[in-house]
């Protein structure tokens, strides 16, 4: 990716495709809302350096929502770096999300800053985790960056977002991940999916940033499941050359909304 002053990058999290396009979750059409998420990128968002796709991107691991998610994803014709969720399934993820602009790296150099992409999931388990290899992974890949500022990812929220019942099945021990994190002055951004809405917490420093998804959203500070009528969403991360961040999230219109919603 170039480097430059600003480095703007997109997250979007949480597309939770099925073996057929056309099938919902919740009532939404995931497939349309992506598609809708996908235009409004070209036409905002398209001068981007690359895509973050933060886990959860098939709700059933198949291989045909993997395929169709590259074709989404490959239109956008910008680099597109992943990792899995608790719903995805890694071996059949890594066989069948392909493409031109998909990438599978994990430690990328962009301008002045450091993306690392985590992998927090369990097999098996709604819950996350990240192992002691991963965190051997993220220190090794700091402590050999050459660039000065350091953005992290992964899919479950490294802190809690204050809806009980998500937070439950969120990532294990974040208490811990966050204290070895905080060994590296260099990290300035911490983001994540799974949680289906919008958290921003400035803590020492670090932005902690949830993001929610490209199709239905859960409401805020709940203790029991439930679903928030909030449109489908990505995120924009303008990082700058000092370190700062600045961070919006892009809701789709209610036309478009409406759209993922009437499918057929």
């Amino acid at each position: 990716m170039a480097d430059t002053a600003t480095l703007r990058l997109l997250q979007a999290t949480d597309c939770h495709l099925f073996a057929r396009a056309g099938e919902r979750l919740a009532g939404m059409d995931t497939d349309a809302s992506l598609g809708s998420i996908c235009r409004a990128i070209l036409r905002d968002d398209a001068d981007a350096s690359a895509l973050l796709a933060t886990g959860d991107l098939s709700q059933d691991g198949s291989a045909e929502s993997y395929q169709r998610l590259a074709r989404h994803l490959d239109g956008l014709a910008m680099p597109v770096f992943w990792i899995p969720g608790n719903h995805d399934e890694i071996d059949v993820m890594r066989a069948n999300l392909r493409g031109q602009w998909i990438r599978p790296e994990r430690n990328i150099a962009a301008g002045r800053w450091r993306i690392l992409m985590l992998d927090s999931t369990l097999p098996g388990e709604v819950h996350g985790r990240v192992d002691a290899r991963e965190i051997e992974f993220m220190h090794a890949a700091i402590e050999g960056a050459a660039e000065a500022h350091v953005l992290i990812c992964l899919h479950h929220q490294a802190m809690n977002v204050d809806s009980r019942w998500i937070d439950d099945k969120g990532l294990r021990a974040n208490d811990a991940l966050r204290a070895e994190i905080g060994r590296h002055d260099r990290v300035r951004a911490v983001v994540w999916g799974h949680v289906h809405q919008e958290f921003q917490r400035r803590v020492d420093g670090v932005e902690w940033i949830a993001t929610p998804s490209t199709c239905v959203q859960f409401a805020v500070n709940s203790e029991e499941y439930a679903l928030d009528r909030q449109p489908p969403a990505y995120r924009v991360l303008n990082l700058h050359a000092d370190g700062s961040v600045e961070t919006r999230v892009r809701q789709l219109a209610t036309a478009e909304y409406a759209h993922a919603l009437a499918s057929d």
